[in-house]
Formats: C-alpha cells, sequence, structure tokens
C-alpha cells in the first residue's frame, strides 16, 4: 500500500504557469488521497507550490534539504517535518527510504538525477517501487524517446522500459498510483 509518495520538482521560479499548476494540483491529490508528501524540502519553485497545496489540503508534509541549502533560506520552514542532511547523497537516502512511490514533476537536472537514481536501483533489484514521469507539456518527451533510443541500441532491454510509467497530468498519476503492481526487471540481464 502507498503511504508516502516522493515527488521530485523543479526549484526554479521561471517556468511556464502550467507547471506550477501541475505541482499545486499534484500535492492536493496527494494529500485528498490520505498520503504523506516527502519532497526535497524547498519553498520555491515546482518544490513550494507542490507543498504549500498538499498542506492547504490537509497534508502532511516531509522535507528533506541539505543544510547548505537551508542556509541559503530556501527550506519550506511550514513542513509538518523538515529533516536538515549533511548533503544532497543524504537527503536522496532519506528521501528514497521514506517512499512507497516515486513522481518526478518537471525540472533540471537535479530532478533527472533524482529519479534516474531511483530507476537504477528499481533496476538492480534494491526495490519494486512504482515510479512516475509526470509528463506536463511533453517535458519528458525527447528523454522517453532517448530511453527507446537505448534500448534499440541494445544498452538497455526493452523489458527495463516497465521500470517507469509516463502520465500527462497530476489526476493521471495518482489514478496509476492507485491500480499499479509493484514489478521488477526479470533477472536476466541482457537478451
Amino acid at each position: 500500500m502507498i503511504r508516502t509518495v516522493c515527488v521530485y520538482a523543479a526549484s526554479s521560479e521561471a517556468v511556464a504557469p502550467e507547471y506550477a499548476d501541475a505541482a499545486r494540483r499534484l500535492g492536493r491529490l496527494i494529500a485528498e488521497r490520505g498520503c504523506h508528501l516527502v519532497y526535497g524540502g524547498g519553498n520555491i519553485g515546482l518544490m513550494g507550490a507542490l507543498a504549500r497545496a498538499a498542506h492547504e489540503a490537509g497534508g502532511h508534509v516531509i522535507g528533506v534539504i541539505p543544510d547548505r541549502l537551508r542556509g541559503l533560506e530556501l527550506a519550506y520552514e511550514a513542513a509538518d517535518e523538515l529533516i536538515v542532511t549533511r548533503d544532497l547523497r543524504d537527503r536522496k537516502a532519506i528521501m528514497e527510504d521514506r517512499a512507497d512511490a516515486f513522481i518526478a514533476l518537471p525540472g533540471g537536472f537535479g530532478t533527472l538525477e533524482e529519479i534516474i537514481e531511483v530507476m537504477v536501483l528499481k533496476q538492480l533489484w534494491y526495490h519494486k517501487k512504482p515510479l512516475v514521469f509526470l509528463n506536463v507539456r511533453g517535458i519528458y518527451d525527447k528523454l522517453m524517446a532517448f530511453f527507446g533510443h537505448l534500448v534499440t541500441e541494445q544498452f538497455i532491454p526493452a523489458s527495463h522500459q516497465s521500470l517507469y510509467h509516463v502520465c500527462n497530468t497530476p489526476e493521471q498519476a495518482i489514478a496509476y498510483l492507485d491500480i499499479c503492481e509493484t514489478t521488477t526487471p526479470e533477472r536476466k540481464w541482457m537478451p
């Protein structure tokens, strides 16, 4: 059963309004589903929009932020739990451990690095938790095409595309969490 959803998201305030709207809708839906939100602890960008919306809908918000970023006054201090870590590696480990599922909102290098690491951990059988790319405005279309190219070039087997799911709306992402089955790739490494 999914009780805590980890969401990776951008800290940028310069993005199109549709991205922030999706973050707010996702935060609200996570809270309405009765799940806890664990995320990167920021008060800006999509992270801040997500956390505030979850709170406004009565949700429990767990922020995990490195000490360096908190020192820059970037933390969402209103979080129900604000975990301050030594560095980014500790932050990721705590978020991964606390989560029952992962959703990647649109984001930059940090968001990509976080969701890819969790996907690799699933690929190597460390967990069976669902992963969702929230493809707002087609932001992940080219990444998904690149994953397909990796299959074509035989860097990964086609079965590894089952490691993740792609949704276009927050509503689809939450609906997927309600029906998904926990899976891991077959033990056969390559075809």
